[in-house]
């Protein structure tokens, strides 16, 4: 079964990542473009460096040339950015990303993006999964070999990256940066941001080490998260080397993890702090911000100070762009690492928010270290802790009974302002603080976040959490 999560369909290669269902995921997409009679136009399709992800394109490709579908194929591993500016920018109706992001490497998958660039909404990837249904059902999917529908002009393989990236040059202060002649390494992750950021940052006259660049289905036996643990080497380097800040992107680019002049780890959380300040601080920009529910409530705190509102959303950044749009937000993300900025595309992009970054240091003068000092001294400090734990399936539903249907939380030691169901099970404190259980919408996982003042306290709220819920 094709079932799609918060990131897209995502599956184990070999058991739902397989030829049969790229085939009527591809069958299903040609039922929707047809029905709302945008076949004309095509689709355009792109992939990362996964195991399988380009032969996926290719079998995809095969059945909507069966369908009179024109493939706009991205020719060489790319950003999943790419593929959602490339929509956006040529007012496509859909594109298509070959890659399963920051899951283990025995996943693979399809993002899917419409109209404006944006992730598919709830209603779309379920009406795309009611397609592919019936495609089962209705028997053998019709398609014509690559080669065959390449040569017949069902299928045009060419590269939009130098688009992409004048894009996102014009948009940033290079001669800011070529004044600072900053010293910054990369950590691409094995993924496929090192061409694009390397391009920006030699442009902008930056000397750029790299780090595990290599092709590696495998991601050196890691998660391709920028997560704490995975960053372990990019934090030894920039301390040795002396550099101004290490980047690191996941699998596909769209997520954005960093690493000061330190040496120290920041958070998805810190950089968007970062980040937000330094538009409302330094650039003078204006507007709301935009979190999910599992997102530190600093934001909050920084929205007020500027007198601004800083809106809280389910998880899965279809929701973050959606509110932006709504509310025209200045910024939106989420604590896995994914953020964008109005004015850049409807989705994450770790590409434009890492050169942002570097434009900050570049302008402001300062060491990524102090302005996370200047953030801290202004609006205080918390702690995040993330746990994320595996279950039986057979626990599924006696899981999701207790929270969601009897709503039962176990005894904190302070008092609670109140729970929300949003998305998940969130109980607020009166001390600001806060705690979410709430189930992946990309792997088999219980995921427990909690923010406090302090990292014992956030540490201890996880874990009654957990032994209430006896995993």
């Amino acid at each position: 079964m094709i079932q799609f999560g918060t990131g897209g369909w995502r599956a184990v290669i070999g058991d739902g990542f397989t030829r049969r269902n790229i085939q009527l995921l591809a069958k299903a997409m040609s039922v929707k473009m047809k029905k709302e009679q945008v076949e004309q136009e095509g689709i355009v399709i792109g992939y990362d460096r996964r195991f399988l992800s380009k032969e996926a394109v290719r079998w995809a490709c095969e059945v909507f040339a069966a369908e009179g579908i024109h493939c706009y194929f991205v020719n060489r591993s790319s950003p999943t950015p790419l593929i959602m500016f490339y929509v956006e920018k040529h007012r496509m109706h859909y594109g298509m990303m070959v890659t399963a992001s920051h899951n283990p490497a025995i996943y693979n998958g399809f993002k899917v993006f419409t109209f404006g660039g944006r992730d598919a909404s709830e209603e779309q990837t379920r009406e795309i999964e009611s397609y592919a249904s019936r495609a089962e059902q209705e028997g053998e999917v019709a398609f014509i070999e690559y080669e065959k529908a390449r040569a017949q002009g069902l299928v045009t393989e060419f590269n939009p990256l130098n688009e992409y990236l004048d894009n996102i040059i014009a948009n940033i202060n290079m001669q800011a940066i070529r004044d600072r002649g900053l010293h910054i390494v990369l950590d691409p992750m094995y993924g496929v941001s090192q061409t694009s950021i390397k391009t920006i940052l030699s442009t902008a006259r930056c000397e750029v080490d790299l780090i595990h660049e290599a092709h590696d289905t495998l991601f050196g036996r890691r998660m391709p998260a920028p997560s704490r643990d995975s960053l372990t080497e990019l934090c030894t380097y920039v301390t040795e080397m002396e550099c101004d800040l290490g980047i690191a992107t996941d699998g596909d680019a769209d997520r954005l993890g960093v690493v000061d002049d330190r040496g120290t780890y920041l958070t998805a959380n810190d950089i968007l702090m970062l980040l937000y300040y330094y538009l409302l601080q330094y650039k003078g920009w204006r507007g709301p911000a935009v979190r999910n529910v599992a997102t530190t409530h600093i934001l909050d705190r920084m929205a007020e100070s500027f007198g601004e509102a800083c809106y809280e959303v389910p998880v899965g950044f279809k929701h973050i762009s959606s509110k932006m749009q709504e509310t025209n937000a200045l910024i939106g993300g989420e604590s896995s690492g994914g953020l964008t900025v109005r004015g850049h595309i409807n989705g994450k992009d770790g590409i434009y928010a890492a050169s942002l970054l570097v434009e900050m240091i570049a302008v402001t003068g300062k060491k990524l270290s102090e302005l996370m000092e200047e953030i801290h001294d202004r609006y205080g400090a918390s702690c995040m802790e993330e746990t994320s734990y595996r279950f039986p399936t057979e626990r599924s539903r006696e899981l999701r009974k207790i929270l969601y249907e009897d709503r039962e939380l176990p005894v904190f030691d302070e008092p609670v302002e109140r729970v929300s169901y949003m998305d998940g099970c969130k109980v607020y404190f009166q001390s600001g603080g806060w705690i979410i259980a709430r189930f992946s919408g990309t792997e088999p996982l219980l995921r427990i976040f909690c923010e406090m003042e302090s990292q014992e306290k956030a540490k201890e709220y996880c874990q009654v959490f957990r032994r209430f819920l006896k995993l």
